[in-house]
């Protein structure tokens, strides 16, 4: 309350573009997940519209202080996040927020329209969306579109890489912040059963973290790791499958025929905390990132970490024995064998922990994040 006794109106950001949260798989809506705690604890309100068949509830729900939203989306690949989006920017044009915050290049097509009706617009780049597997050529070319109406458009653009920043400057001429993900370590969780769950010892199974899809290569990793032929090894595999039914199947049946490899499913909280924290060794084979979360909480995890060598793995600047050629089954079951045989010493773990705490901690990144909304807003947001 101010001293006349009247609440003040505290500055207000919209999330928009994602499916949800809290707990929802995604590298966009742990990214927002954990913005939006930052933003609340410095002083903003926040609200995140999300996609109503992933949220829990069908009705607005508050979750440690933010305001959920769910809003219809057709479950659809290809109109899911345009027709949802599109809904979202009409919300947003009626409750005014200081900043409508678009995450991802597909919901930024809608970017011209939020302009129209007289919002404010942050633009977030998480990645060459087009280059996954899954899309067609039209929807390769929906995104294409999606990305150019973000650059063009927004108010300012945010991008979480830093050659997503310089290649867009370079395609649009428009000046990019590069603004990377951030990472949330849970470190020293107690066994929460779910290793005994799945059959697990500490130390003696590798894992990886990423949702079922194409561009994550899991059957490059169940090949690679069925030729070590270590009994003593597990291999967990842990997210859930999305509209890519037909490479869930071959995943499956492929770690079915795999002795030691675990489908582990979506995990959160606790239960993933205590996976990561027990593993020996985690593994990104993946052939598309914008910026891989999962790599980088493997790190601040302090594990050792292997990952395929394309651009996006390659700009978190890891030593050259820790990436392998993207696709070579042979030469990721080589460097799996090499890595395996040299596990971190405790003193390793620490440091590698210590430095990505550092350099990637939700504070600071929420701190740059709030810069680019004061530079939107022409100067920090007056509280009414």
């Amino acid at each position: 309350m101010s001293e006349r006794g009247v609440a003040e109106k505290r500055p207000e950001v919209m999330m928009l573009g994602l499916r949800g949260i809290p707990d929802v798989q995604g590298g966009v809506e742990k990214h927002v997940e954990e913005l939006s705690r930052q933003f609340v604890e410095k002083g903003w309100d926040v609200e995140v519209i999300g996609r109503k068949p992933y949220l829990p509830h069908s009705a607005p729900y508050m979750w440690k202080d933010i305001r959920v939203l769910p809003l219809w989306a057709p479950r659809s690949m290809k109109f899911e996040a345009i027709v949802h989006t599109a809904l979202g920017v009409f919300v947003a044009a009626w409750r005014r927020p200081d900043i409508l915050h678009i995450h991802a290049i597909g919901p930024a097509l809608m970017t011209p329209l939020a302009r129209l009706l007289g919002l404010k617009v942050v633009v977030t780049h998480h990645g060459f969306d087009y280059h996954r597997q899954k899309w067609n050529r039209f929807a390769r070319t929906v995104l294409k579109l999606g990305e150019s109406a973000g650059m063009r458009f927004a108010d300012r653009r945010i991008a979480v890489s830093n050659d997503i920043a310089r290649t867009m400057e370079k395609r649009y001429g428009v000046p990019v912040r590069f603004v990377p993900n951030g990472v949330s370590v849970r470190r020293g969780v107690s066994d929460t059963g779910i290793l005994e769950k799945f059959g697990l010892a500490p130390r003696r199974y590798v894992i990886l973290v990423a949702r079922i899809v194409p561009e994550k290569r899991q059957l490059d990793l169940i090949a690679a790791f069925a030729r070590l032929n270590d009994p003593s090894l597990k291999l967990v595999l842990v997210g859930s499958a999305e509209h890519t039914a037909s490479y869930a199947q071959e995943v499956e049946k492929l770690a079915e025929k795999t002795p030691g490899a675990v489908l582990a499913g979506m995990q959160t909280g606790d239960d993933l905390a205590c996976l990561f924290g027990n593993a020996r060794l985690f593994v990104l084979p993946s052939s598309h990132e914008g910026m891989p979360i999962a790599l980088l909480e493997a790190m601040g995890y302090g594990l050792p970490v292997l990952a395929s060598d394309i651009t996006a793995n390659l700009e978190i600047g890891l030593p050259p024995e820790d990436y392998f050629p993207l696709g070579n089954v042979d030469e990721l079951a080589s460097a799996l064998r090499r890595k395996l045989a040299e596990p971190f010493s405790e003193k390793e773990a620490s440091a590698r922990a210590s430095h990505i705490e550092k350099a990637y901690g939700w504070p600071s990144i929420a701190g740059r994040t709030l810069q680019v909304y004061e530079e939107t807003a022409g100067g920090p947001p007056k509280r009414r």
